[in-house]
């Protein structure tokens, strides 16, 4: 059984530690360890998957956050970097350093605000909005094939229970 394939019988390398965790504990319910366990599996696999996605363009997934932030805030494609921090919860610091690689690569550019002299605004290139639509559409593939295993249906419900999942994350 390889770390996502699941056994002859179904089972997989949660169900292996929760079967553990029975054998010394068996006063513990484990039912919350098999669902977040999936889950953490899923995001970890997932996000390397999709890092070495958008490593094909160039670009890491972070990268890719900040170019896919200014494209989907639609024409003139611009926001400060104030507004991008807050939007990709990241430090003003982190932040710049995105945007010196991004700038540097052509894939956006800052100017200063017209509206505010202390002010920049961060605006997406051509070349930038050209790479991150194949990006985008690369990345989305990835996750569709990782979802073949569902019908329309359940994919709706998968998100619905998701969803009401994570309202309930403190």
């Amino acid at each position: 059984m390889t770390e996502h394939t699941p056994a002859a019988d179904g089972s997989d390398a949660v169900d292996a530690i929760a079967a553990q965790w029975f054998a010394v504990r068996p006063d513990l319910d484990t039912a919350p360890m098999a669902v977040f366990g999936r889950i953490y599996r899923i995001a970890k696999a997932m996000g390397d998957a999709m890092e070495r996605t958008y490593n094909r363009y160039g670009i890491s997934r972070g990268e890719f956050d900040v170019v896919a932030t200014l494209r989907r805030s639609g024409a003139p494609y611009t926001l400060s970097p104030r507004q991008l921090s807050a939007t990709l919860m990241l430090t003003t610091g982190g932040m710049t350093g995105r945007l010196d690689k991004l700038e540097k690569a052509g894939l956006l550019c800052r100017n200063p605000d017209p509206h505010d002299r202390r002010g920049l605004q961060v605006t997406i290139t051509d070349r930038g909005l050209a790479l991150i639509d194949e990006a985008v559409t690369a990345g989305l593939e990835v996750q569709r094939a990782a979802l073949t295993g569902f019908d329309d249906a359940e994919v709706a419900a998968l998100t619905g229970l998701l969803r009401k999942l994570l309202a309930g994350v403190p």
